[in-house]
């Protein structure tokens, strides 16, 4: 057991004791930002004193009092802050268990708490129509759906996940007609596609002057290259789900017709609607317009009655542009008519990726091809970068800094921690160096503060990953990688390893650390689908 849970049943006996009913699991407890504050606190008295009828406050002195006298293992002292809150101050001891504990569960099971018990989950995510080349704008949180999906499939979630291609309707006309205008040397009309790509479609095109035909084809070979493009990015899909298929399935009739079974939909001006606003949505929408044609509204809820009803997914992300806001209240509302908890249909809107000097449309033929951007940077920068702060941001990217390798670039900053462990463990194997059974080191030599604050950072990553899982958050990984680095590297400038004048046991201690931030490194990196490189 991890110095967490036994605080948690320390402070919970001694409430007790005190007369406030409590258990381990009313105690919360977290690591204070400022480590003047110790190496942990609970508001556990703060929050449970009204069990009593006493003020938090009287309840905390009472309460440290009480630890003070048969503190817990590890603790060196506890004291009352503020209002009611209890700090912790421990001996490094528990830090080494830290180390002890990532060594012996290693890569594949370090930080990986099960939260999903099995749950079964897909995750939707990029989706970009095949008009065009996948592109900054829409391509850039295919690393957030990809990285989640590994965040949870870790945290013990079922994870499929799934590319829903748009591959039917009046956009697809559109690249036909595109297409042969090129063909027969016309301007392509204003609500058409520009870009030079369906120039060069057109060259490889010898079928009819169909815009049906013309549009399929230009769009299957527009699909190909986004699949290579996020292939190279380490993006896969386990599911690649076409739109043609549910409406030439009939699937978009069958829904609304169960729509209309469970009394959700109307009749109104020769437009079949949905009676949204049942569900908390500003206004109905219509499903079927008056001339027959089915909104996508209608193949929106055809899709995700697929999901939930026909192939049985627990629970649904759709990661989706900013664009989509709009849609978000009838989609749900839509699942709710089905007989879906609502709660089950998780929508994430990413907010505008802009790069510095750049405007992107697709149909104007002015965008950053996703691919140019990944040739630019590398997989792994393109990837990071996507991934250090919330999709809820906009993001505004200068490529110039991104190219510094420097502590300005993130990317370069991590893996270089990772390539120098690499490199210490080359230069130990050159000197004829070789750790120790670890049960046969002693960790206490281990007591500078740089040593130490490498290991509360390894102590955390369990807490990150959950947080990271739970709250669909990646950047938190991120955030959490950027420190570990930067500590390592602090810990390597201030503390020789290998050194004439290092003790043999400090040497003994400080690489088991090195190996222990090798692998806290090593799954923050795979959880974010990014390389972990043995040199740079």
């Amino acid at each position: 057991m991890t110095v967490q849970p036994r605080l948690g049943e320390a402070v919970a006996t001694a409430l007790t004791r005190l007369g406030v009913e409590a258990t381990a699991a009313d105690v919360h407890l977290e690591r204070p930002q400022r480590p003047e504050h110790g190496d942990w606190s609970t508001n556990a008295a703060l929050v449970l004193s009204r069990r009593a009828g006493k003020q938090p406050r009287e309840v905390a002195i009472s309460l440290v009092e009480m630890l003070n006298e048969a503190p817990p293992e590890h603790v060196t002292g506890v004291e009352v802050a503020g209002p009611g809150f209890v700090n912790f101050r421990l001996a490094p001891t528990w830090l080494y268990e830290v180390l002890r504990e990532v060594v012996a569960e290693g890569e594949e099971h370090y930080a990986s708490p099960d939260l999903g018990h099995g749950e079964k989950v897909q995750v939707e995510f990029v989706s970009a129509n095949p008009t065009g080349p996948v592109h900054v704008g829409n391509g850039w949180f295919g690393s957030y759906g990809d990285a989640l999906a590994r965040i949870m499939s870790r945290t013990g979630w079922d994870v499929s996940r799934e590319y829903y291609v748009n591959d039917t309707g009046n956009q697809m006309r559109e690249l036909g007609a595109s297409l042969l205008a090129r063909r027969r040397g016309e301007e392509v009309s204003e609500s058409g596609y520009k870009g030079e790509y369906v120039a060069e479609l057109a060259q490889q095109y010898d079928g009819p002057d169909d815009v049906e035909q013309a549009g399929r084809f230009a769009a299957d070979k527009i699909l190909a290259e986004i699949r290579k493009t996020l292939s190279s990015l380490g993006i896969e899909f386990d599911v690649w789900y076409s739109q043609a298929s549910i409406e030439e399935s009939g699937r978009v009739e069958e829904t609304v017709g169960i729509l209309r079974e469970r009394g959700h939909v109307f009749d109104s001006d020769g437009a079949v609607w949905l009676r949204s606003t049942a569900f908390g949505d500003a206004r109905d929408r219509v499903l079927i317009r008056s001339d027959g044609v089915p909104t996508y509204l209608a193949g929106d809820l055809a899709y995700h009655r697929n999901k939930f009803l026909e192939r049985g997914f627990d629970r649904v992300i759709d990661v989706l542009g900013a664009d989509h806001h709009g849609q978000v209240a009838s989609l749900k509302a839509g699942v709710e008519a089905l007989g879906v908890d609502p709660e089950r249909l998780e929508i994430r809107l990413g907010q505008l990726i802009s790069l510095v000097g750049e405007r992107m449309s697709k149909r104007s033929g002015h965008y950053v091809a996703l691919s140019t951007l990944i040739e630019t940077l590398g997989p792994d920068a393109t990837r990071l970068l996507s991934l250090t702060s919330s999709i809820d941001q906009a993001t505004t990217l200068d490529l110039d800094v991104v190219r510094k390798q420097s502590a300005e670039n993130p990317v370069f900053y991590i893996q270089y921690a990772h390539a120098r462990i690499a490199s210490i463990g080359r230069v130990a194997a050159e000197r004829g160096i070789s750790r120790q059974p670890l049960d046969s080191v002693e960790l206490d030599p281990l007591v500078h503060p740089r040593e130490l604050q490498v290991l509360r950072d390894l102590s955390d990553l369990p807490r990150v990953v959950a947080d990271a899982a739970v709250d669909r958050a990646p950047f938190k990984v991120t955030n959490w990688l950027r420190g570990l680095a930067a500590d390592f590297h602090g810990f390597y400038h201030d503390c020789r390893i290998m050194d004439e004048g290092i003790a043999e046991e400090l040497t003994e201690a400080r690489l088991w650390l090195v190996e222990a931030t090798r692998i806290g490194l090593a799954i923050g990196l795979a959880l974010l689908g990014v390389q972990a490189p043995e040199s740079m």
